[in-house]
């Protein structure tokens, strides 16, 4: 609870409550009011394609067929995901590459696509020297030049290879890179204090590390967003979350008011100040006010990230995978259950349109907080039993942990725990029990205990996101 802080200690310019001191230069320049927000622009990618085409019966090349087919599914993929600007060219030695780059803009992440046998080879050193992200498509027959990127990785150069004959896989190579230049523009709203990870509670690491700005909250701007909610929406508000919950269980009438007025206001917030994600470390200490679950599941609806419990970490993971392939993450906690090799994840807030913000939402009910005797009102969400899933976190700016499994329980109704289940079959729970968190040189259980779930197999994609931002991956289990 943070009610009664003095102002001084609920900033956290001295010993945070979770002994954490935070870093003073970030915190008194990081306050919204002295930091104007930036609309996010398109993200620029350089698509480069290396060597001409050659004939379509004969030789290690891609053919002109092929070319037109990928230049097609490019402009289709540029269309459909809207916040990209691909800048496409064709290089078949360093120096018309060099030019390329010129014209993307230092850093720029590069699409690369063999065509001829041997001609990434030929063009490919200014990139590497750039230090720009890199993905080569290659075409089965294109060439002998997938022999390389791997290569180029192991030497530390941010690069990862897509060997494949489905187009489609262009579209992935695209969304991956976008992640880069998305992140650098992304705008992050705490409430402090900061949890998680030391590198991810502090502002410099993670601008250094991801490009991402941090900036701070005070309760009195989002108390006055609060009281200033107009009544009308926060009307339809309560009324579309009470007319689409399978049931009401314990909160009253007032309860899902209060909660659907801080959702509005939290709407209000990240319009106001056009941030792409949310964390709120005092969430225990919001019940008078109204609880924040409610407006958490609607920002993650929209494809706005937002963390319990200021969890940085948690947050960060699911800012990368909102970039990577557009879905909401559920953040949650941990336990097992090893006679029937199963990890439970259960928390008070969820997504309701884990497939994405055009999926349908998963039923709910309405429930009180499982942890302050069944106060305020939170959704309980019903996920789909059988859905593959994949469970991660991004800790210390460098490492990725992830385990993948499959959902076989969803409670009717929760009785104990966090009120949103899922109750997941995993590879080796006993195993996975035993490490966890090792790589964690922490107490503290809220950063030992989440982790980020979203629908779906995405550990390759995982491993090529992280050769891209050079980070490690740790698979749990």
């Amino acid at each position: 609870m943070c009610e009664q802080c003095t102002r001084r200690q609920f900033l956290g310019t001295g010993v945070a409550a979770s002994g954490l001191m935070f870093a003073g230069a970030a915190w008194s320049h990081a306050w919204v009011s002295d930091s104007p927000p930036k609309p996010q622009r398109k993200s620029r990618i350089s698509v480069i394609f290396t060597g001409p085409p050659g004939p379509e019966d004969r030789g290690w090349n891609a053919d002109p067929k092929q070319l037109e087919a990928m230049k097609a599914r490019l402009a289709q993929v540029e269309k459909d995901l809207g916040n990209v600007e691909l800048l496409i060219g064709e290089a078949n030695n360093a120096e018309q590459t060099a030019a390329l780059l010129k014209q993307a803009g230092p850093a720029t992440p590069v699409l690369a696509v063999n065509l001829h046998c041997f001609a990434l080879t030929r063009m490919v050193q200014p990139i590497l020297d750039g230090n720009h992200p890199l993905v080569v498509f290659s075409l089965p027959a294109s060439g002998h030049d997938w022999m390389y990127p791997h290569r180029w990785q192991r030497q530390g150069h941010p690069v990862t290879l897509l060997p494949s004959s489905d187009y489609n896989e262009l579209e992935r190579a695209i969304r991956l890179l976008r992640v880069i230049p998305m992140m650098q523009q992304t705008r992050i709203l705490l409430f402090p204090p900061a949890k998680g990870t030391a590198p991810a509670q502090s502002p410099e690491e993670v601008k250094k590390r991801l490009g991402a700005d941090v900036v701070a909250v005070d309760e009195k701007t989002f108390s006055d967003l609060i009281a200033a909610a107009d009544d009308k929406e926060v009307q339809a508000e309560t009324a579309r979350w009470t007319g689409e919950a399978k049931q009401i269980i314990e909160p009253t009438q007032e309860d899902i008011a209060k909660a659907a007025r801080v959702s509005v206001a939290l709407q209000n917030l990240m319009k106001l100040q056009q941030a792409q994600g949310l964390a709120i470390g005092t969430c225990m200490g919001w019940l008078p006010k109204g609880f924040p679950c409610l407006g958490f599941a609607r920002l993650r609806d929209c494809g706005i990230p937002a963390a319990c419990e200021g969890d940085m970490d948690s947050l960060l993971t699911m800012l990368l995978f909102q970039y990577a392939i557009d879905r909401p993450g559920f953040q949650g906690n941990a336990t097992f259950d090893t006679s029937c090799n199963a990890l439970w994840t259960a928390h008070c807030t969820a997504p309701l349109k884990m497939d994405g913000q055009d999926g349908k939402p998963a039923p709910y009910l309405l429930r009180g907080h499982s942890e302050v005797h069944g106060s305020g009102c939170v959704p309980e969400v019903q996920y789909r039993v059988g859905e593959t899933i994949t469970r991660t976190k991004l800790v210390n700016l460098d490492t990725i942990l992830v385990s993948t499994g499959k959902i076989i329980e969803v409670p009717e109704k929760s009785v104990r725990a966090c009120r949103t289940q899922i109750v997941t079959e995993v590879r080796d729970a006993a195993k996975m029990a035993a490490n966890w968190s090792s790589v964690l040189e922490t107490e503290d259980a809220m950063t030992l205990l989440h982790r980020v779930v979203v629908y779906g197999d995405h550990m390759d994609s995982i491993r090529h996101l992280a050769r891209l931002m050079n980070l490690n991956v740790l698979e749990e289990g």
